[in-house]
């Protein structure tokens, strides 16, 4: 760059310096109160983490509510991923630089309630006789404890199973009955990769999630004492039968040549999918859209599959919520109270479900034009939505709650690829159930519980 460009360039960096930092002491004073001096409106600050097509979709939402009104201005924030967001906001909690409202995710729940960081939603709801029972059962229940809300569902999703119909037919499959055991994934699969040796016939991703949603579906909890939910976890909640069903699975299509392995690498698994690799995979529901509109072939999606002789129980609700500050002034924390009732709204909801996969946790929002529109167009979103309304309440599929889940996570997606690389199932069995109870005593003791 040329030495006249470097010294403008600085001169505009110092003039948007002094812009930002400049103004009247009556227009400071109010930027210091959250509010904003141009519009004299409320702000609220909203930290989250939806990149892509999500935080595109999220934006004009924000948008659309900023100009619906002229009381509250609602700044979206991105903040990396949901680990990186959870950890940045662990850096600044109880500070100036703490946001008004944060998304973040499932499994961050117990720890967002033990940090003291936060005002439970329900004493908002409280205030004003909030009536919380228009949305989605099966989504709320995992944000409710003891009849209590902490916070406010917001973007949620489940499993599905994807699986590639021309692929089906090719092996002389029934395209319109997709497999809903284990047994019958193998079978697939062996008649699958008979007909087309190039193509595998199932990958699992290595995903503690995904372990947690096929251990609900046949009943199994996560955590002892009730999943955690009736008094805090000492030690994991299914048994060596049913962690193990999973891992037979895994190791039964491995030693078949029907298996195919991404690692934990999700991405990588989807693009094997659209590239012909792979004929089913399990991923999020949210991602419907997106493969669906991807794939040069027709996309079937289905309920995730279960142990032959046990029943179907069904899904765990994953994704994020919304969670509210105390250490922002009163007045703040109503402001982003009316904005997290604003995005419960049916149409609001529609326009969430439809731009990004996610489900509507308002279900009205099904009955609106732009959804119904989208159900006609792309059928396979009503499948995640039977999924979800047809699992049975369960503590099971209510989902656990422990501070140390990510890192429990991570414990089973060490346990997962070893399986995939061909380690003894049962050596790995014992692996992971060493290392997550491990996980949850070092966890216990650092709480004095």
């Amino acid at each position: 760059m040329k030495k006249n460009s470097v010294l403008l360039y600085m001169a505009l960096a110092v003039t948007l310096i002094l812009a930002a930092c400049g103004g009247s002491e009556e227009g400071n004073e109010a930027e210091a109160e959250g509010e904003t001096a141009s519009e004299g409106k409320q702000t609220v600050t909203f930290w989250h983490a939806m990149g892509g097509q999500a935080q595109t979709a999220l934006d004009d939402i924000v948008a659309g509510y900023n100009e619906s009104q002229d009381e509250v201005e609602v700044v979206a924030e991105y903040q990396g991923s949901y680990d990186e967001a959870l950890t940045m906001f662990n850096s600044v909690a109880g500070t100036d630089s703490a946001p008004t409202m944060m998304q973040v995710f499932e499994i961050g729940t117990q720890t967002m309630i033990d940090g003291g960081q936060i005002t439970p939603i329900q004493e908002f709801i409280d205030a004003e006789d909030y009536d919380m029972s228009n949305l989605e059962e099966n989504i709320t229940t995992y944000y409710s404890e003891d009849d209590m809300f902490y916070s406010m569902p917001f973007n949620s999703s489940t499993p599905v199973m994807y699986y590639n119909k021309d692929a089906f037919e090719e092996a002389g499959l029934d395209a319109e009955t997709p497999p809903e055991t284990y047994e019958a994934v193998e079978e697939a699969g062996r008649a699958i990769t008979e007909s087309n040796p190039d193509m595998k016939g199932f990958s699992l991703q290595a995903y503690g999630w995904l372990w947690e949603q096929l251990l609900a579906n046949q009943g199994a909890q996560l955590l002892n004492n009730e999943n955690g939910r009736e008094s805090a976890a000492t030690e994991i909640g299914w048994s060596d039968e049913q962690g193990l069903s999973i891992l037979q699975w895994v190791e039964n299509m491995v030693n078949d040549g029907t298996f195919a392995n991404y690692g934990t690498n999700g991405d990588n698994m989807a693009a094997g999918f659209l590239a012909g690799d792979v004929a089913m995979y399990m991923q999020s529901s949210a991602s419907v859209r997106e493969v669906v509109d991807n794939a040069d072939f027709e996309v079937g999606v289905a309920f995730i599959p279960h142990p032959e002789g046990t029943e179907r129980e069904g899904v765990v609700i994953g994704g994020a919520s919304l969670w509210m500050m105390n250490g922002a002034p009163e007045e703040e924390q109503q402001a982003a109270w009316e904005f997290m009732k604003y995005l419960q709204q049916p149409e609001v909801q529609a326009e969430w479900h439809v731009n990004t996969g996610y489900f509507a946790i308002n279900p009205a929002a099904y009955e609106e034009e732009i959804a119904v529109q989208a159900h006609e167009e792309t059928p396979q979103l009503q499948v995640t939505i039977d999924q979800l309304q047809s699992t049975t309440p369960s503590n099971a599929t209510q989902g656990a709650l422990g501070n140390f889940l990510p890192e429990g996570r991570q414990v089973v997606e060490s346990g997962l690829e070893s399986v995939y690389n061909g380690e003894d199932i049962e050596a790995a069995h014992e692996t992971i159930v060493e290392n997550y109870n491990q996980v949850i005593e070092q966890s216990n003791a650092a709480q004095g519980n």
